[in-house]
Formats: C-alpha cells, structure tokens, sequence
C-alpha cells in the first residue's frame, strides 16, 4: 500500500476503493454515484474515508486494477480505521478550505425556477432528502449543485465554480472534472434518502428547459415521481 502515491494527504490506510471509466455520456456522475455509495456503506462500518481527485491515469493504482487503454481512474477512496488524533495537516486542510461549513439552503434549492428560493415548509417530503444533499461531500467543498423542485420532481444542476478548473493547482493535480463527480455524489444522498422514506421515483435525463441564471449552470438530471 506505501507504493500507491496520495501526495502524502493519507497515511496508514489498509485499502482503496478504485474504479475506472471509458468515455462516455455521465460517466463521472455514474462515477461519483456508484463510489458514494460504497463510501456511505463503509462509514456504515464504522470506517474512514477519504475522496481523493487526481492524477491517477498512469499512476501505480491505475496499474494494480489493470486500466486498460481508454479507460479512465478519475479518482480513489483510501479507507481505515479513523486515527485517535488528526494530523496536523488534517487540520490545517479543514480550516483552509472551511470544510465543515456548508452552504445555506436558500443558495442551493429552488421552487419552479432560479427566482423562487424553495421553503423548508414547501419542500414537504423532500425536506430530509435536500438536507442529505446539502450535506454531501465535494472537491474543496464547493458543493456545485443546485436542485429546482417543480411538483413531485427535482432537477438537479451543475452551477460550476468561476476559474476553479482554470486554477494551477487543479490543473496540476487532477485528470477529471471534478465538479461532474461532486453531482454523483449528491445524486447518491439524494436517492438514498428518497428510498429509505419510500419515495417513488428516479432519473431521467430530461432537461425541464428552466432560464438558467448565468453561464456557469448547466443541468445534468431529474428525479421525476
């Protein structure tokens, strides 16, 4: 395991968790759905985990799951047994990038359109739902969704962060838009807590053709009832 490089973010984990894609239309959302699941399944466990982005392509886990030509590994979860204490970095890592803050809900949840912020009142039984979603993980914690309910249907939109895949440290270290990964995961919280209160639905790609607000938000997918 001390072969496989983490740029010396992890140290004593006992395993990975790796996956590798080929081109294709969602694969990073697939991507980040499928691993979400398995993290949320681990922590379940009572283990630790860790996302890390990077430049995997060619890299020694690339060459320990065999990745064939074509195929893409956009990034891994190292997984252990959480340490007593943090390491010094850990915690200089948190505070830096504000980690355990999240954004407020009226930024990230809309009635109808972008101009109509969704009351925790009206979200009904989407309530619990949106809060798992809100409460996702995400590179540097940017939490790029974005979820307009109209009726019984949430649509979800990617609302890209202004130069963060432009800046030097992302363009050296990662292979993989990982903003469209972050969409993933929050797909997986949100279907996840839809099917433990009994929600009937599931995704469609379907665009609801709602204004945009700016030329950063794109959509991505609908959980329609």
């Amino acid at each position: 395991m001390k072969s496989l490089g983490t740029y010396g973010f992890i140290k004593g984990a006992t395993g990975y968790i790796v996956g590798a894609i080929k081109k294709g239309s969602h694969n990073l959302e697939d991507f980040g759905y499928l691993l979400e699941l398995i993290v949320l399944y681990a922590t379940d466990l009572g283990l630790g985990t860790c996302w890390l982005g990077g430049t995997f392509t060619k890299s020694s886990f690339a060459k320990r799951i065999n990745s064939k030509a074509g195929e893409l590994v956009p990034g891994v979860i190292s997984v252990g047994y959480i340490a007593e204490k943090p390491r010094r970095i850990e915690s200089l890592l948190k505070r830096g990038k504000n980690t355990d803050r999240r954004l407020p809900w009226e930024e990230l949840f809309f009635e109808d359109n972008f101009d109509r912020v969704l009351l925790p009142k009206r979200s009904r039984e989407f309530l619990s739902v949106l809060n798992m979603v809100r409460l996702a993980p995400s590179a540097s914690n940017r939490q790029p969704w974005r979820v307009v309910k109209r009726g019984n249907s949430c649509h979800f939109y990617l609302r890209r962060t202004p130069g963060y895949r432009e800046s030097p440290l992302v363009r050296l270290t990662t292979v993989a838009d990982l903003q469209r990964i972050d969409m993933g995961i929050a797909m997986s919280h949100f279907e996840l807590t839809a099917r433990e209160l009994e929600l009937d639905g599931g995704w469609q790609v379907s665009d609801p053709k709602i204004d945009l607000p700016d030329g950063d938000t794109e959509y991505t997918v609908s959980w329609v009832e």
